[in-house]
């Protein structure tokens, strides 16, 4: 705790209240209306967002974000449970929800792997191609589908706007080096983006290494029928995993590929075809690879069609049917495939500043089963600085492949699993009450059935896949943001707490890992100088476990075209573990340069 404080003073440095140099990056935006468009069926103002959404920018500040999960930790209501360091290995949770029940998406498409839930955070993007991160908090599944039962996590990729490159190395300690590239262009109606990433350590412990790359390509242009959107990616991360399962010095390669194309058919259909494979071969001695090893190949598909049509002045009423695939062929799972199809249809009524009013329902289909998963939201402006919004919504996940057809002597899967449901509700409040505050105030519970975990009755069995019990979730999430001439000051905090139906003598292995209380304080601003710095204060406080506090601190200075920067991580050098049992590292810096070119906007 000792650590925590620490951290959560130190949060607090002075602010300076001189303008930014002029060559300074802007990394301390106004606190104006921006459109989001994660939980709603379009874009709308994030004031206007009637569910419990945050927004996440990262353009222009990428520099002083060593990774994207650095960018997600300044969320309070998620709790990254990371194995390797710098997002390698990572697990998701939201709202108390496992790392099954998160959906992650790009631009829309899906990554959730039908492997494994401890997959989904595989990005085949470099931080550098992210214009934004958009997490929604709470059932998502009427918009969709599979897999939204604690909320979604969206990356936004940066659209081309102008020629521009981007060049960045940089070195640090544990044997740290990375390579960051990103070009944009753009010519007549045609736009093209290419982001690269390097890292690389030889780990901060012994078989802790690791080495990530990661590539995407993204073209847009208009055409007749409206516009177009393409987008390539790659990744291929190795990972020493020492200790991530159990006392073994084990080694595991992922790789993952995405492709992606949507089209606008007119001012009010799209069409989108999405691909992901993603490979995972794990190894459980390193030093003797023929002892135990595992080979898995997953593939996934999702095509969508998508139209909106206007009822009347502020009505439109918005449908669309969807198609989605899934197989893999594994060493121990063996070969399966599961299609699925679905359809939705939402009313949204929207009077801005005033009322706003979102009905939904969707039918999803699984081998003869279905799921219906209705949505309600509303909100109501009590006044020009006072918005009141509540919803109810259910959600289900469908079990994994490992869920499913896993087995070994410690854990079994079960064939015979069913879908995961939950109920969502909330309620909560946003007020502005100047154009410097902006306070936000959301109680929510969930209500899980037929919930998926590893179980069992006797220390001496192994862990059995098994729909275990119901589970509630009851939280409160609450944050302020304040906003200087260059400086914002954000407090975030999350408290949960969580219950199950009691069954004599079982053991759970996941349903009771969730952060009961997470505080977040975080300032980013212009010191004297044109020095940018970002400092993130977090202290969580896990179910059964030792509350831990970590501080970030990195800091740049814009010289012309050169930029360079330094980031270090666990400042307090906190002994922490995210996952039981698999150690995180200590204090660690990167220090490096940027150099930029940039062509005038047209």
């Amino acid at each position: 705790m000792k650590a925590a404080l620490c951290a959560l003073i130190c949060a607090f440095p002075v602010l300076s209240s001189e303008p930014p140099a002029q060559d300074a990056p802007a990394v301390a935006e106004p606190l104006k209306q921006t459109l989001v468009v994660t939980g709603s069926p379009e874009p709308v103002p994030l004031e206007e967002a009637d569910r419990s959404v945050l927004l996440l920018p990262v353009r222009d500040k990428a520099i002083l974000f060593n990774t994207l999960m650095d960018v997600l930790r300044l969320d309070p209501s998620i709790d990254l449970r990371q194995r390797g360091a710098n997002g390698m290995q990572a697990d998701i949770s939201l709202r108390g929800a496992s790392f099954s029940q998160v959906l992650v998406l790009v631009n829309g498409r899906r990554m959730n792997d039908p492997q494994s839930g401890h997959h989904h955070l595989d990005l085949p993007i470099p931080m550098e191609a992210v214009e934004r991160v958009e997490v929604l908090r709470g059932a998502g599944s009427t918009l969709y589908g599979a897999d939204a039962a604690g909320g979604v996590v969206q990356f936004i990729t940066r659209p081309a706007e102008r020629g521009e490159a981007r060049l960045q190395t940089g070195l640090g300690n544990f044997g740290s080096n990375q390579q960051r590239v990103s070009l944009t262009g753009v010519r007549g109606g045609l736009g093209q983006s290419l982001a690269l990433s390097r890292d690389f350590s030889t780990g901060f412990m012994q078989g802790r290494d690791f080495r990530g790359l990661a590539a995407h390509a993204g073209t847009s242009w208009s055409n007749r029928a409206g516009a177009t959107g393409v987008d390539l990616a790659f990744s291929d991360r190795a990972v020493g995993a020492n200790q991530f399962y159990g006392n073994f010095n084990s080694w595991e390669r992922t790789k993952t590929w995405m492709a992606s194309i949507r089209q606008n058919l007119g001012s009010q259909t799209e069409a989108s075809l999405g691909y992901r494979r993603h490979t995972d071969l794990f190894v459980l001695h390193r030093d003797r690879p023929q002892a135990y090893t595992n080979h898995h190949v997953a593939e996934s598909w999702h095509g969508s069609l998508r139209r909106r049509e206007t009822i009347a002045q502020n009505v439109s009423l918005f449908y669309g049917t969807e198609g989605f695939g899934d197989e893999i062929d594994s060493t121990n799972l063996g070969r399966h495939s599961r299609v699925r199809a679905a359809a939705y249809g939402l009313l949204d009524v929207r009077v801005l500043k005033r009322f706003s009013l979102s009905a939904g329902m969707r039918a999803e289909s699984h081998r003869g089963l279905s799921e219906w998963n209705p949505s309600l939201a509303a909100g109501y402006w009590a006044s020009s600085h006072l918005k009141l919004r509540a919803g109810v919504s259910r959600a289900f996940r469908l079990p994994t492949f490992t869920d499913l057809y896993y087995r070994d002597p410690a854990n079994q899967g079960d064939p015979g699993l069913r879908p995961e449901q939950a109920w969502n509700y909330e309620a909560g409040a946003d007020l502005r009450p100047s154009t410097k505050w902006r306070l936000q105030g959301t109680v929510f519970r969930r209500l899980d059935s037929n919930m998926i975990d590893y179980a069992r009755f006797s220390a001496f069995e192994p862990w059995q896949a098994m729909n275990v019990t119901r589970l509630r979730f009851a939280g409160v999430e609450a944050s302020a943001a304040w906003q200087g001439r260059a400086q914002v000051l954000e407090w975030s905090y999350t408290g949960l707490n969580g219950s199950a139906e009691p069954v004599a003598g079982l053991q759970s292995k996941y349903a009771f890992n969730y952060a009961v209380h997470s505080g977040i304080f975080s300032w980013t601003g212009n010191l004297p100088g044109g020095v940018a710095v970002r400092s993130r204060a977090g202290a969580l406080d896990r179910f059964g476990r030792d509350a831990y506090g970590v501080w970030d601190l990195s800091a740049t200075r814009a010289f012309g075209r050169v930029r360079p920067y330094v980031q270090f991580g666990n400042l307090t050098d906190t002994r922490y573990e995210e996952i039981a049992g698999v150690r995180m590292p200590g204090r660690s810096f990167i220090a490096g340069v940027e150099l930029v070119w940039q062509a005038s906007k047209k």
